[in-house]
């Protein structure tokens, strides 16, 4: 299964950290951890927890199905991001983009063929999260 993306915030905090201790990057540079608060990773990574084991249950999902445990996904998602929890923190391009292939990843991963469900709903395969999708 590919890293949660909160993983990926935490290693390149610690990737920074070393190179400011390391004396090849500038201490001024070193303040990402602004850009991931624990409490932003922690509350990330909790509702993407609930999604992966949403789509665990799922046994030969209907569309119908998949589409609820995305749009919960993005709703836990959306009140992570805009819950003002976090110190002004939350999901900037990047973070967006990763959430989404995580989303998609996932789905994959579980034998749900993406790209056909979102040409079954008219839209592409990138688009599965904006119905719902504030961040």
């Amino acid at each position: 299964m590919a890293n949660r993306p909160p993983d990926n915030w935490r290693a390149y905090m610690a990737e920074i950290a070393r190179k400011v201790e390391a004396g090849t990057l500038a201490p001024e540079c070193g303040s990402v951890a602004d850009l991931y608060p624990e409490s932003l990773l922690r509350a990330t990574d909790t509702a993407l927890e609930v999604f992966e084991d949403e789509v665990r249950a799922l046994r030969e999902p209907s569309d119908e199905a998949v589409f609820g445990t995305v749009e919960r996904v993005v709703l836990a998602l959306n009140a992570v991001d805009g819950d003002g929890q976090h110190g002004g923190a939350g999901f900037c391009t990047e973070e967006r983009e990763q959430l989404c292939e995580y989303i998609d990843l996932t789905l994959s991963e579980h034998g749900v063929d993406v790209a056909a469900l979102a040409a079954r709903q008219d839209i592409d395969r990138s688009e599965i999260t904006d119905r719902w999708r504030d961040w």
